[in-house]
């Protein structure tokens, strides 16, 4: 029996499929069902109506399904990453985003059976099973293109929060001294006028803490008109980014399919030679 090609086999199959696997499809499929399962049953556990025992069957199962998954990564690591060899490419897989997404599928299980049967604990390893969700990733090519995105534009995106920071920070500290002789219970420091300037600027309004005097109705006014602007700029930025990437992945895919179709042309339909 060779190890290598039966670990070669179980790499296709776990790895997202690109060729028409059929199995390896299956698995996908089943692993994506599972995962909206387990989501839908931490959204249903917030009911009284329905049985506990139930979920926790089905917790088992999926927790022992996910171990079995990562246990198989782990031990196709070396195929993943070819360029590395044994413990590098092993560490590289493990302290990946989708690794670390793995562990965190399964670990509130695990975890709740080391840490005191506090009923905080228990809810919050329970709210931590969400990031299961982010197990789909895996199978959508979104992450890497955000990945790529953002390291390309990352300069720009940093320029332009860092200039939304300086602002936020400027509005915060006139904010507190026009409004603190007013309002001393709410403009009470520069942290509880930072709390002001963020809610304005991300155009939340809370309503909770706001300017009554002239001058700070006025420097609230300059703020918001000056926010629309300033906040669209790192959007605006990632967006650009985001549709340059694809439209040059699109270009690429075109110009390859260009180059397979007239390679085809160069080898005869019938006997599969190549023509002169």
């Amino acid at each position: 029996m060779n190890i290598g090609l039966i670990r070669r086999r179980v790499f296709d199959i776990i790895s997202p499929t690109k060729d028409g696997n059929k199995i390896s499809a299956a698995f996908d499929v089943f692993i994506i069902v599972l995962v909206i399962t387990n989501v839908g049953m931490v959204i249903a556990e917030s009911f009284n109506e329905f049985n506990t025992q139930i979920f926790r069957v089905i917790e088992i199962v999926s927790v022992v399904i996910f171990t079995i998954e990562y246990v198989l990564r782990l031990w196709t690591a070396q195929l993943l990453h070819p360029d590395k060899k044994g413990i590098k490419a092993l560490l590289k897989y493990i302290f990946s985003f989708m690794a670390l997404i793995d562990l965190a599928a399964m670990l509130p299980f695990y975890l709740a059976f080391l840490l005191p049967h506090n009923l905080i604990v228990l809810r919050s390893l329970r709210a931590v099973r969400l990031l299961r969700l982010a197990k789909i990733l895996r199978y959508t090519n979104i992450t890497s293109i955000m990945g790529t995105v953002f390291r390309k534009k990352a300069g720009q995106v940093v320029s332009s929060m860092f200039i939304v920071f300086l602002l936020m920070l400027m509005t915060s500290v006139l904010m507190y001294y026009v409004e603190n002789a007013a309002q001393p219970d709410k403009f009470s420091n520069a942290f509880d006028s930072l709390w002001w300037t963020i809610a304005t600027i991300t155009t939340v309004g809370y309503g909770d803490i706001y300017p009554i005097t002239t001058f700070g109705k006025i420097l609230s006014g300059i703020i918001a008109f000056l926010s629309i602007g300033l906040i669209a700029i790192p959007t605006s930025i990632i967006s650009a980014g985001y549709i340059e990437h694809v439209s040059h992945l699109k270009e690429t895919e075109e110009k390859e399919n260009k180059e397979k179709e007239q390679a085809k042309k160069c080898f005869c339909p019938y006997c599969g030679n190549k023509l002169e």
